[in-house]
């Protein structure tokens, strides 16, 4: 792959396209299928591609910028679940130990009113029988009537209150039998809050953030200025998003609840699993660390035990060839993913326009922040720009054995 640092905002497409993974933002930008975009790829530790590209707030044409901060939704999840696993490393949290060791009061019980236990290993893989609201069909579904927050609105809750209302909830199924996307993480956090004696974002801070000097990602944000404008993909381009609005991220189902103007208040409840703020470097230095090993941070076995299919995530639902590790998704077919990615790839997204991939038996780190939802998470956009680099690095190593 071809060394390209860009260092300027781009707008409009380019007409002379220096790349395929240009020719991919590109193609995103002049269709109005996004409307500002930070992508970052590093190849063996070395940033081989960087572009800022679009407008972080296209009404008063603010241009996006390398630093620009975004809320990032479910790319909170690998930082919190990073954290535990630092616990983990530390000798103050095993991956099988019962959670009700520090949380008694979270317990949960099956449909027929039977106790369950739940490990710490079960959170971090979505496979402690947890939900999320978004999921339910309509406002009537068990979480809606519990008033349970999913993280991204401004509920006004305490991490205490809305633990306490997923509690009430029966689990969906016995922890360890099966996959369910969920607010674990946002137990994770509760967790993580208990065993440190501190609140999670000093928390976070202490374990993750500030020995990776990821100095700009947090649970609130003081910059504003700084701060990416949201929009929803809409015809013919997308459109800023409202203060409140409930939007679906998939088909029969009720929709994700969000409200923007949480990410300036330090009051909201920490969610572990969706309430984080960064940028694409900082979050870039996460995966880097733990795509080499774990550094300073983290032991490699407990870096290579986050990338391993997890008992009874071996199968995710419509996602063929994908399991889930411990805080990520884990690629193990992808013949059967239709990808060109490595076997025991990484990746996840988040909700409000990003994804991001790690593949290491090739060496590579991919971030694709946005804040264009749901293009920049799960539309057209993921699946060519993970192309285009595919592209463009067998295309440099042909280069590279030609020469």
């Amino acid at each position: 792959m071809h060394t390209q640092m860009k260092t300027a905002s781009n707008t409009a497409a380019n007409p002379a396209p220096d790349s395929a993974i240009d020719s991919v933002i590109d193609s995103a930008f002049s269709e109005r299928r996004l409307v500002g975009a930070v992508v970052m790829v590093a190849r063996h530790g070395q940033p081989v591609y960087q572009r800022a590209a679009g407008f972080a707030d296209r009404e008063t044409g603010q241009a996006m910028q390398h630093d620009t901060l975004f809320r990032l939704a479910s790319v909170s999840k690998p930082i919190i679940s990073t954290a535990a696993m630092v616990l983990v490393g530390q000798g103050k949290l095993a991956l099988d130990d019962d959670i009700a060791r520090w949380l008694p009061e979270f317990q949960p019980l099956l449909a027929d009113g039977a106790a369950a236990s739940i490990s710490v290993r079960q959170l971090l893989s979505h496979t402690a029988g947890l939900g999320y609201r978004f999921f339910e069909a309509d406002e009537h579904g068990p979480y809606a009537l519990a008033g349970v927050s999913d993280g991204m609105d401004h509920s006004g809750l305490t991490l205490t209150e809305n633990l306490r209302r997923i509690a009430s909830v029966p689990l969906r199924y016995a922890p360890g039998s099966a996959w369910g996307y969920s607010l674990a993480t946002d137990v994770l956090g509760a967790l993580i809050e208990r065993v440190c004696q501190l609140p999670l974002a000093q928390a976070t801070a202490l374990l993750v953030t500030s020995p990776l000097g990821m100095h700009d990602t947090g649970f609130h944000v003081t910059e504003r200025a700084r701060l990416a404008t949201p929009y929803v993909n809409d015809t013919p381009q997308p459109r800023r998003m409202q203060e409140t609005e409930v939007v679906p991220a998939f088909e029969d189902t009720v929709g994700i609840r969000y409200h923007p103007a949480r990410a300036f208040d330090p009051q909201a409840f920490p969610s572990g699993g969706a309430g984080m703020i960064g940028s694409a470097g900082d979050f870039m230095r996460l995966l880097e660390i733990l795509r080499s090993g774990g550094g300073t941070l983290l032991q490699a076995a407990l870096t290579d035990a986050m990338g391993s299919v997890q008992r009874g995530a071996d199968i995710l639902p419509d996602t063929p060839g994908v399991g889930f590790g411990l805080g990520f998704s884990v690629l193990h077919d992808p013949h059967a993913a239709a990808s060109p990615e490595s076997p025991g790839t990484w990746r996840w997204g988040g909700a409000y326009g990003h994804s991001w991939f790690v593949d290491r038996a090739r060496g590579l780190s991919v971030v694709a922040f946005t804040n264009t939802l749901y293009e920049g998470m799960s539309g057209r956009f993921v699946n060519d720009l993970r192309d285009a680099v595919y592209q463009q690095l067998t295309t440099a190593q042909l280069t590279e054995q030609a020469a």
